[in-house]
């Protein structure tokens, strides 16, 4: 029985459609070849790199569909190589990014890697406590960086469309990541420039669901002019990201293996 039989047992059942593969692939069917360019794939990215800090040699990104984070992380210098592992994958395969190696594999049996990624995962399902722990099961020190979607008064039809289980607030993503055996060293929010606008739209997408509408992303193909306006807006905040602990759109949180 391998180290993530479990974990891969817990992915199996989100039942992920129409894609069938990762976490971002049911938005990347609306963005398509243009994700690299959207605002929200673009600073999501940006403070995977503000918050790592150090770089990594070898990544392992956890329920990794398209590998975005990684292929970024490897496009920037960030890493050496990078597994991506998805039971949802039609078979292992291998590309390079940079000149470097990056794995997609359905399942692994051990891992080397220093960072491990879970982006917008936990959310998906039930034990989150039990699927982080059983990823945890890795050689001390390595790094965690996770995220989810934060507060769950946003909760709108756009979580629906993307089958997510709960939104959380900071504390609750900080202390699944303590049960599941991780020393938290950073916890805090993100895309809080952009909070705001979004509760409001959230709220009118709950009205227009409550009467008939059907639940869909929120997230859709932009202008150049917008996605620049975008993004710029949410890279203001990065320097100062780490310590915003009041509000964002986001839940980030940064731990190590003991």
């Amino acid at each position: 029985m391998t180290r993530f039989l479990r974990t891969l047992k817990v992915l199996a059942s989100w039942h992920y459609q129409p894609s069938g593969l990762g976490l971002d692939l049911k938005e990347l069917d609306i963005l398509g070849d243009g994700v690299a360019d959207h605002w929200y794939y673009r600073a999501k990215a940006q403070a995977l790199t503000t918050l790592l800090g150090a770089p990594a040699d070898e990544v392992l990104d956890i329920g990794a569909g398209s590998g975005f984070f990684s292929r970024h992380l490897l496009a920037a210098g960030l890493a050496q190589r990078a597994c991506c592992v998805d039971p949802f994958y039609a078979n292992d395969y291998e590309e390079t990014v940079g000149g470097k190696p990056i794995l997609f594999r359905r399942s692994i049996g051990q891992s080397n890697a220093d960072v491990v990624l879970l982006m917008d995962v936990l959310e998906h399902v039930d034990d989150d406590i039990g699927l982080l722990h059983d990823v945890a099961r890795v050689r001390s020190g390595t790094r965690f960086v996770i995220s989810v979607p934060a507060f769950q008064s946003l909760w709108s039809p756009h979580d629906v469309f993307l089958e997510h289980r709960r939104r959380y607030r900071l504390p609750q993503i900080e202390q699944v990541a303590t049960e599941a055996g991780l020393v938290v060293t950073t916890g805090c929010y993100g895309f809080s420039t952009l909070f705001p606008v979004a509760a409001a739209t959230r709220f009118v997408a709950r009205v227009a669901t409550a009467n008939g509408a059907p639940a869909r992303s929120q997230l859709k193909r932009h202008s150049p002019w917008m996605n620049a306006t975008l993004y710029a807006l949410c890279r203001w905040e990065h320097p100062w990201m780490a310590h915003n602990r009041a509000f964002g759109l986001s839940a980030f949180c940064l731990a190590v293996k003991p």
